[in-house]
């Protein structure tokens, strides 16, 4: 019997063994985890080249036509999540590679979501690293309730986050292509026009698929129109937001700040701004990373490699 090579991507917290029972696939499997991303094409390449299976994490580790073409032996891609654009997909079925998707559920994005508005609002980071640092109380934290919350894109996880912000007395508005009134009031919240959702937010939140409609949606003449005292909150996609322009907006003090964990560029590079601007709260898209959610990834990357071996 064929064993196959098994190749597990970017387990950045090197938690994939332990999130699911990989046994089942010992003896016609050998398995390798790699912890670290890389980058650089013709690396990856190489890395990659041994394998008959790659499990993937979410979009870590795009696959596009010009990788795929050059992995012969590849024969199958078991995804995380219930679709995952960068693969391609047109590509692998060109090549005779099957791909496989996991289930998914939204609250881990929800609740992290609620996590970078509070946090922002509160300055809990900068606070946390005076007292670490010796200090004591350095800034004035911002209250949310009569304030509003402004979501662009109201679908499964937007729909959400207004909920738990009209708990916390806000109030809600909202704005997407093809959002109704209907659907708007369904979630509490008052659909307005583009320009009035980053006039009238104190905070924006933004939670779209990313697409060619929604890549660069908020631009310099999006954010030039937010209050300065607004934040802008993203863990949907970085390339929804013009990365330069926000940058330039930040350093202004245009706005009061920023709360980021998704980039345009990921893992995001060492000398990027968002390392160091002080008006920005960024985290290493974290959004979907819990517990709960990697034992359903893992479990059912598990379960959909142990299928196809079994049909093969």
């Amino acid at each position: 019997m064929k064993k196959y090579k098994i190749a597990v991507l970017d387990d950045y917290q090197n938690v994939a063994l332990e999130s699911a029972d990989w046994s089942v696939l010992r003896d016609r499997a050998d398995i390798e985890v790699f912890q670290n991303h890389l980058s650089d094409r013709d690396a990856l390449i190489e890395r990659l080249m041994p394998f008959d299976v790659l499990c993937v994490m979410r979009e870590r580790t795009p696959l596009p036509r010009y990788i795929l073409e050059r992995l012969p032996n590849l024969k199958l891609i078991a995804s995380t999540g219930a679709v995952n654009a960068s693969i391609d997909l047109l590509a692998a079925g060109d090549h005779g590679v099957a791909v496989l998707h996991t289930g998914y559920r939204a609250d881990p994005t929800i609740e992290f979501t609620w996590a970078l508005i509070l946090a922002s609002a509160r300055n809990i980071v900068t606070e946390s690293n005076s007292v670490r640092a010796g200090g004591w109380q350095q800034t004035l934290g911002t209250g949310l309730r009569g304030k509003t919350l402004g979501v662009l894109g109201l679908g499964r996880i937007g729909s959400q986050v207004a909920r738990i912000g009209s708990a916390f007395g806000m109030n809600l508005i909202a704005w997407s292509q093809n959002l109704t009134q209907q659907t708007a009031a369904a979630a509490g919240a008052v659909l307005v026009s583009k320009d009035q959702l980053f006039q009238q937010a104190d905070v924006l939140t933004i939670h779209l698929v990313l697409s060619s409609r929604t890549r660069g949606l908020v631009g310099a003449t999006e954010l030039e129109r937010m209050k300065p005292t607004a934040r802008l909150i993203n863990t949907s996609r970085g390339p929804i937001v013009d990365e330069q322009a926000l940058i330039t907006v930040l350093k202004n003090r245009q706005i009061a700040g920023a709360a980021i964990d998704v980039y345009d560029s990921e893992p995001l590079p060492s000398s990027h701004p968002y390392r160091t601007l002080d008006n920005v709260l960024a985290t290493p898209h974290i959004g979907y990373v819990s517990d709960g959610l990697y034992r359903t990834f893992y479990g059912d990357t598990v379960s959909n490699i142990r299928n196809w071996l079994d049909s093969h």
